[in-house]
C-alpha cells in the first residue's frame, strides 16, 4: 500500500493506493476524523454487484450509509442524472456534515463529485476509482457534466476529502477498459516526466503487462505528474492544461460520435497523435510519432473515425474550455516533457484532419 499526498492551494488530502485496502479499512478513521451524519454512495451500475456490499460495510462503521446506482457511461453525466441525485440526496435528509462516496470510474466520480460540489453548497466527498482511466479524474478535483454542446461544460473544482484507489477492484475490468485508462497513462508520461515514457514504453509491451508491481508503478509515476501539474496550477489558468494533451480533439470526436460512442481513452489516444502532427507543423520539431502510432496499433487503439465531416469537428473542437474567442488554442509539443499552449489557426486544423481522410488512417 502507497500513501501519496496530492497539495492544492485550497486543500490537501491523501491518495491510498494498493490492493485491498477495503479489505484493510483502518486509514479511514485518520480521514473521517469529522464523523459524517450519514454517508451516501452513488455507485456505477457495473460496479454496484461487485464491490458495492464490500464498500458499504466499511462505512457503516461510522454512520447511516445510503447507496444510489447510476447507469455506466458518458451519457450518465447529464443534467437530469444530476438533478435524480439531488434530491435523492434530499429525501434522505443529507445535511452539511454528510459524506458522498464515488464508487465507479470516472464518470461516476465527475458526476458524484459534482453532487457533493453543490448540494447545499459543498458537502465532502471521498473518490473511490474501479477503473484504470479513473487514476487521472479522481486527482485534482475537476467534477462536471456534460451538455450536448460540450463535454464537461458545467461544474466546478472541488477537492475530495481523500482519494481510495484499491487496485483489486481492476480485476474485472475488460480489456477496452484498460486500454482507455493506459491512454492517460500515456499521456502523463509523455507531458512532464522524462524519464516516464521511455521506461513505460520498456515495461508496457502490451495491456497484459499492466499487472503487480508494474502496474503500481506506472500508476504512482502518473498520478505524481498529475499531482504536480495541479499543485501549481489548480484551477487551470496556466500548465494545468498541459493535462488536455490530446483533449482538444478528442472531445471533438466525443461529442460528434454522441457520448459513449467512444471510449474517453481511444478518443485521446487519436487525439494525442494529432497533437503531435499539429505540433510538428507549427513549431517545427521532430516528435516519435511512428513510435507511438506502431505502439497504439499493437495495444489495439482505433483508427481515426474518417466518417466525420471535417468542418462539423472543428466546430465542436471550438467548444473546447481553452479556445479564445473562437480561435482553438491547443497544447502542442516542443519535445517529450515539454509542452506549450498555441493558438491554431482553422486552416491548419483542417488541412492536418484532411490528412487523415486521405490516408484513412492514423
Amino acid at each position: 500500500m502507497n500513501e501519496l499526498l496530492i497539495q492544492t492551494n485550497s486543500k490537501e488530502y491523501p491518495l491510498i493506493i494498493g490492493s485491498n485496502i477495503f479489505g484493510q479499512p483502518s486509514f479511514l478513521k485518520s480521514i473521517l476524523k469529522n464523523v459524517p451524519s450519514s454517508i451516501l454512495i452513488i455507485a456505477d451500475a457495473a460496479v454496484a454487484p461487485l464491490y458495492l456490499e464490500q464498500v458499504q460495510k466499511v462505512f457503516s462503521q461510522y454512520a447511516k450509509v445510503y447507496s444510489m446506482e447510476v447507469p455506466s457511461g458518458e451519457k450518465s453525466k447529464s443534467i437530469e442524472l444530476f438533478y435524480e441525485c439531488q434530491t435523492f440526496a434530499m429525501e434522505k435528509g443529507l445535511d452539511r456534515n454528510s459524506l458522498i462516496v464515488a464508487l465507479g470510474g470516472g464518470v461516476t466520480g465527475d458526476l458524484a463529485g459534482f453532487v457533493a460540489a453543490s448540494y447545499m453548497r459543498g458537502i465532502r466527498f471521498i473518490q473511490a476509482p474501479t477503473t484504470l482511466l479513473a487514476h487521472d479524474s479522481a486527482v485534482g478535483g475537476k467534477v462536471a457534466i456534460n451538455h450536448h454542446l460540450g463535454k464537461n461544460s458545467i461544474g466546478a473544482f472541488y477537492q475530495p476529502e481523500a482519494v481510495l484507489y484499491d487496485l483489486s477492484f481492476l480485476n474485472s475490468l475488460p480489456e477496452s477498459e484498460w486500454r482507455a485508462g493506459f491512454a492517460e497513462l500515456i499521456k502523463h508520461s509523455l507531458i512532464w516526466d522524462k524519464d516516464f515514457y521511455p521506461w513505460l514504453r520498456k515495461n508496457v509491451a502490451t495491456l497484459k503487462d499492466l499487472k503487480g508491481p508494474v502496474l503500481e508503478e506506472a500508476l504512482c509515476r502518473a498520478i505524481k505528474v498529475k499531482a504536480a501539474v495541479v499543485n501549481q496550477d489548480e484551477k487551470e489558468t496556466g500548465i494545468r492544461a498541459y493535462l488536455n494533451f490530446g483533449h482538444t480533439l478528442a472531445h471533438g470526436l466525443e461529442s460528434e460520435l454522441g457520448y459513449g460512442s467512444i471510449s474517453h481513452g481511444d478518443a485521446v489516444a487519436i487525439g494525442m497523435l494529432f497533437a503531435m502532427k499539429v505540433s510538428e507543423r507549427l513549431l517545427h520539431v521532430a516528435l516519435p510519432i511512428n513510435e507511438l502510432t506502431e505502439w497504439f496499433h499493437k495495444l489495439g487503439f482505433p483508427e481515426f473515425p474518417t466518417t466525420i465531416e471535417a468542418q462539423s469537428l472543428l466546430k465542436k473542437m471550438k467548444k473546447d474550455k481553452k479556445a479564445l474567442k473562437g480561435t482553438i488554442r491547443m497544447c502542442l509539443m516542443n519535445e517529450v516533457g515539454s509542452l506549450t499552449i498555441k493558438e491554431v489557426e482553422d486552416e491548419v486544423i483542417l488541412e492536418i484532419l484532411q490528412q487523415y481522410y486521405r490516408e484513412g488512417t492514423v
